[in-house]
């Protein structure tokens, strides 16, 4: 009966969560809270170091960004598909009126740092730290990912124009 009732809930669970060869690690995290039309939260992330902090709305203003979110550098789908996706696409990006891309993780600074240099993002893509996931819970997309060392965001993507938030994509 357990086992059962076991594979029901992770054949549910899978519909919802990501997996990866962990398995079925993420639990169903709430919806986004920001909405289109919103401005972004002004709150710090990192950049290199501690001691370099950015904010995304400054960063936005008077600019057209685009912002993606990873749960963590160097994880394998992070790694293998979704940051090195952006980095193939990031000339096309821009050419379309993108000014700058910024990837975002619950990470701390040296991590997002020593990622962008093993993928070689160069100017490509900005590697920033949201280092207590403040930027992420401001949004909505968090999630508790024990086994990935506790509070992570979910993948999600946005373009910010001039600090406001038009449609955004969460998978």
């Amino acid at each position: 009966m357990a086992t059962v009732l076991s594979a029901q809930l992770t054949q549910v669970a899978s519909r919802f969560c990501a997996k990866s060869r962990f398995g079925v690690f993420t639990a169903l995290s709430r919806a986004m809270s920001i909405k289109v039309g919103d401005e972004i939260p002004s709150v710090d992330v990192y950049e290199e170091t501690p001691a370099n902090a950015v904010n995304l709305r400054d960063v936005s203003a008077g600019r057209k960004i685009l912002i993606f979110a990873v749960p963590g550098a160097f994880t394998p789908g992070c790694s293998k598909t979704h940051l090195p996706g952006y980095i193939k696409q990031a000339d096309e990006l821009k050419s379309k009126g993108i000014t700058e891309i910024v990837c975002v993780s619950v990470n701390d600074p040296f991590v997002m740092t020593a990622w962008g240099e093993n993928h070689k993002v160069s100017n490509k893509i900005r590697m920033l730290a949201d280092t207590n996931a403040e930027f992420t819970k401001s949004l909505g997309p968090e999630q508790d990912l024990a086994v990935l060392g506790g509070l992570r965001s979910k993948r999600y993507s946005m373009i910010v124009e001039d600090g406001k938030v038009p449609p955004l994509n969460v998978i």
